[in-house]
């Protein structure tokens, strides 16, 4: 493959060896090669329409094209720094395989349109590949939500137990998480899926090009309207980051409780052996490696989010090579949030659920005190005056060591002369549990319904 830059016309000596490494991209961004070559056939296919290549030229190019394509998929292509990147490598291979009419691809466009193109087409396929992740742990998340629907557990507020809940109901709170990232992601599809194949460098091109047909042979919902800020800006890489990184955020809370539910302190949860490792010196450890990690890559995810902010923050119009650091943040981003994904939805099926530590767990804190206070207010007793009811109630079961289900009606009775023997009723978990019968509630009936409802709001790429 010949090694002569495609600039090197107005330079007068070599480009010096660290420099030469220092700036090439072809390390990384080869990973770009199909969208690429998918680009440059796009791009082929419009000049001949518009009479810039003849059918001929058109065909050989084409021709050429794949059977580059089909090299590097052998794994049988030659890649070379001193070509810098990814277009230039496919560029120069072209010219050796079909000769001169090679040269002619790059008629009408850039590099700098050519990469903002290709990353495009690569971070599409990428958010519709994270979608579909998404979707399979939302189908994880629901099946077992199903089957928890009516397992008491406790649910908390400042990590102390508040209220009972159903552990199918804390389920879906994971769910609905993930319903927003996928709507996010969704969004920024839209914006992700615009053309920038034509703004050339920065101005446009004096060549009798049609965007428009380029677009739609790439499946782009448009051409980009502004040549300078198709090849400049990199908001769409930023906005979908920034998703990733709040998805991230949620699997990491996500993570956090399996760790604390797993442990012996909670006794919540067992994880799969499968998704465990153990210790090197303690053989009695079984280690929740996989949300740990998951929580530790919450970090890297994010700082890629800051590296793009700061990559962009003081750049002039138009394109600058700061822009080459673009790549990196973005591949590593779905390849962490695909792995993350991908691993949690394989360990949620497997984790086997403690119900009789959970309904244990329900019932620690006086945690129907708040069941209490409304049955109060449904007596006449104006909340606020319920609230310190109930408070004394809580004393009175602290100083006596009982919960509230354990006192005394005429206990009650020199609280609050409103109680009466219903009050035990309300004071079960059970009752609890059932009361809340509302959409949104944690009523066992609720949650089995939110989970039919769930399953109709899956996202899916492209929906």
């Amino acid at each position: 493959m010949a090694k002569e830059k495609p600039w090197s016309g107005r330079f007068t000596e070599p480009t010096n060896a660290i420099v030469e490494t220092f700036t090439a991209s072809v390390f990384f961004d080869r990973r770009l090669y199909l969208y690429d070559i998918m680009g440059s056939i796009a791009h082929a296919q419009m000049l001949a329409h518009v009479g810039v290549l003849t059918k001929k030229e058109r065909g050989a190019i084409v021709k050429g094209l794949k059977e580059i394509e089909a090299e590097i998929d052998a794994d049988k292509f030659s890649w070379s720094v001193a070509l810098e990147d990814v277009h230039m490598n496919i560029e120069a291979r072209l010219i050796e395989r079909i000769g001169e009419v090679g040269k002619k691809l790059h008629t009408g466009r850039s590099r700098n349109d050519q990469v903002a193109t290709d990353l495009r087409l690569y971070l599409r396929d990428g958010i519709d590949v994270v979608s579909d992740a998404i979707a399979q742990l939302q189908k994880a998340i629901l099946d077992l939500a199903e089957r928890e629907a009516g397992t008491p557990a406790p649910g908390f507020t400042h990590l102390q137990v508040a209220q009972p809940i159903t552990f199918g109901h804390h389920l879906l709170a994971w769910f609905e998480m993930l319903v927003r990232d996928a709507q996010r992601l969704r969004d920024c599809r839209k914006r992700v899926n615009i053309m920038p194949l034509g703004a050339a460098a920065l101005a446009g091109t004096s060549y009798p090009i049609d965007r428009a047909y380029t677009a739609k042979l790439l499946g782009f919902d448009a051409p980009a309207e502004n040549s300078l800020d198709a090849v400049s800006d990199r908001d769409f890489a930023i906005e979908f980051v920034s998703a990733a990184a709040l998805l991230m955020t949620h699997l990491s809370r996500m993570s956090e409780e399996l760790v604390l539910w797993s442990s012996a302190q909670f006794g919540f949860v067992e994880l799969s052996d499968a998704y465990c490792t153990g210790s090197s010196i303690m053989p009695q450890k079984k280690n929740p490696d996989v949300p740990e990690l998951v929580r530790g890559k919450t970090g890297r995810v994010t700082g890629h989010l800051v590296a793009l902010l700061t990559l962009m923050k003081a750049q002039p119009l138009a394109y600058n090579k700061d822009n080459q650091e673009d790549k990196e943040p973005v591949f590593d981003t779905i390849d962490t949030v695909l792995g993350s994904l991908r691993v949690f939805a394989g360990m949620i099926p497997g984790m086997k659920v403690k119900r009789d530590h959970l309904l244990r767990a329900a019932v620690m804190g006086f945690s129907t005190a708040t069941d209490l206070a409304d049955y109060l207010v449904r007596q006449g007793v104006a909340f606020r005056d319920a609230h310190e009811i109930v408070g004394k109630a809580v004393r009175l079961a602290i100083d006596t060591d009982r919960d509230l289900s354990q006192i005394d009606l005429d206990e009650f009775k020199k609280l609050s002369t409103a109680i009466g023997k219903d009050v035990y009723g309300v004071l079960t978990v059970e009752g609890s549990l059932a009361a809340r019968n509302h959409l949104g509630g944690t009523a066992p009936t609720q949650v089995k319904a939110a989970v039919k409802r769930a399953r109709k709001r899956l996202i899916r790429p492209g929906k």
